[in-house]
């Protein structure tokens, strides 16, 4: 059994009144590689430099060896770190770098060199010995680094996102020889880091972090195959996550329909998240599989292809768009043309309505012979918060002038019970030359028809993922023309080395133990 070398009790830290670590427990034992995992702020490298010495906790200990050094100074402790940027002595070679700690403690010189060419083995920095380091990659300004916090050696070693300065390639040779030099000097690494390639590649242990607090503490393979929560899920991995229902063990359902899995001990018509890695989908002829989807996009990813299946549609809603002819005002006395449309708009909106706003929606616009822009000044409606036609006049200070209608009904949106969405569109008035003109069509159909989703469950905005019509937007007639507006259906990432094109419709098939089911968040 592994023997504890570090216990880490209930460590708070806080920082002018803002927790930052918030009762963090950890075990750490004896030649062990353990990686603290977690985005930016969750608190890794501030638990670092608790366990380095460098910060004293708030409250809790720091137990090692049986002795609690939550009050030793760091230059006591049996603790060594590598830092994100080196830290080398620029005036002293390879050699000394790596001596320089000996040096300090006084130890004789046969026993100096000893050591020294030892570590210069062990990073593979033979020949290296006398090598300026402000000449050196950063690759072998690394090793200098490890050399020179190993020969001392410590029982801990500290590794403060030392990989995140070197290009890809490096870095991962880098995290290969880290693991094996851990293993040959057989001392505990603790490593900091936000990738999670780099912590599966090389820990025994990951700690993954969120917000001062400890999410999960595993191996990697547990890690990966059973995370805890959605965050974790998503934090190591790509992964689909489903919203669910736990029928009862071994049994979830999500989109209507019932699936197999390994899972148990969730409660009856427990709410869950579901998980589903991409690589554990395969597809298959449609009407073959468990469920059938369309090919969204396929991208080839160099040992696979990465593919967008969607497998249920999202929220949707038409309206009519009325395209009309040219209906420029021409006030040739003041040598200037003005434009506008009518629209229609919310009668809850009506409380909030500004000029601002009225011509925005409009698309009003004035300008004169040389087409540079006028201002319009002046705006005038009386629009009432009722179901009903007003009139609205868009005038600039020369008296070119042009009227409009303004339509107010009442909100009639679309509710989607099963995504928990719903959507909100208008009818809408244009010109032909302002849908040949256009240069992002989608986004300013979405605009012209206020067209916007929202979450059910929280209110949470919700994007407009795709907008259908069926007209050639340089050829475009005077005419009314459906626009389909929608939310993001049940789409899944699916990694497989076959290819398939978008629009293509398929089966996708996995199999019950590729289902994790997990607890809710909060």
């Amino acid at each position: 059994m592994a023997k504890k070398l570090i216990e880490i009790k209930n460590i708070v830290k806080t920082f002018d009144k803002q927790v930052v670590l918030k009762g963090i427990s950890l075990d750490i034992n004896e030649n062990e590689f353990v990686t603290l995992l977690g985005p930016s702020g969750c608190g890794k490298t501030t638990l670092l430099r608790i366990i380095a010495g460098f910060l004293e906790p708030t409250e809790g200990h720091v137990i090692m060896d049986g002795e609690d050094i939550a009050a030793i100074p760091a230059y006591k402790r049996d603790v060594n770190t590598v830092f994100q940027h080196y830290a080398l002595f620029p005036h002293l070679d390879v050699y000394d770098n790596i001596a320089f700690g000996l040096h300090i403690k006084k130890e004789p010189k046969d026993i100096i060199d000893q050591k020294v060419s030892r570590m210069i083995s062990l990073v593979g920095l033979e020949g290296f010995e006398h090598k300026d380091v402000n000449l050196m990659s950063g690759g072998q300004q690394q090793r200098v680094a490890i050399a020179r916090a190993l020969v001392n050696e410590p029982k801990v070693l500290l590794l403060d996102e030392s990989l995140s300065a070197l290009d890809k390639n490096l870095r991962k040779e880098m995290q290969v020889e880290l693991k094996e030099i851990q293993q040959e000097v057989g001392i505990t690494f603790i490593f900091v880091t936000h990738d999670q390639e780099e912590a599966l590649t090389m820990s025994d242990k990951i700690v993954v972090m969120r917000d001062g607090m400890i999410e999960q503490v595993g191996t990697p393979m547990e890690i990966y195959n059973e995370p805890v929560n959605e965050y974790c899920a998503r934090f190591i991995g790509d992964s689909n996550i489903i919203d669910g229902v736990m029928k009862k063990d071994r049994l979830v359902s999500f989109d209507d329909a019932d699936y197999e899995c390994t899972d148990y001990g969730f409660g009856e018509n427990e709410p869950v998240d579901i998980m589903i890695r991409p690589e554990d989908i395969d597809i298959v002829p449609r009407n073959k599989g468990l469920l059938n989807g369309e090919v969204k996009s396929s991208l080839f990813k160099g040992v696979h292809y990465e593919i967008i299946a969607e497998t249920s549609s999202g929220t949707s809603k038409t309206v009519m768009m009325h395209v009309t002819s040219e209906h420029d005002v021409v006030n040739e006395e003041a040598h200037e043309k003005i434009s506008a449309s009518s629209f229609t708009m919310d009668m809850e909106d009506v409380e909030n309505l500004s000029d601002t706003e009225v011509i925005a929606r409009a698309n009003a616009q004035a300008w004169n012979d040389e087409d540079e822009f006028v201002s319009i000044p002046d705006v005038e409606y009386d629009v009432k918060p009722q179901v009903g036609m007003y009139d609205c006049k868009f005038s600039t200070a020369r008296g070119t002038s042009i009227s409009i209608k303004i339509s107010v009904v009442k909100p009639h949106a679309v509710e989607d019970a099963e995504n928990e969405e719903s959507i909100q569109a208008f009818d809408f008035y244009r010109t032909v030359d302002e849908i040949k003109e256009s240069v992002a069509l989608d986004t300013d159909l979405i605009r012209w028809a206020d067209a916007y989703a929202w979450s059910t469950e929280d209110n949470s905005r919700v994007e407009i993922w795709d907008v259908k019509y069926d007209f050639d937007d340089q050829n475009i007639k005077e005419g009314v023309y459906p626009i389909t507006f929608s939310t993001q259906g049940r789409e899944l990432k699916i990694e497989t080395t076959d290819q398939h094109e978008a629009g293509e419709r398929v089966g996708l098939m996995w199999n019950p133990e590729d289902i994790h089911v997990m607890k809710k968040m909060g």
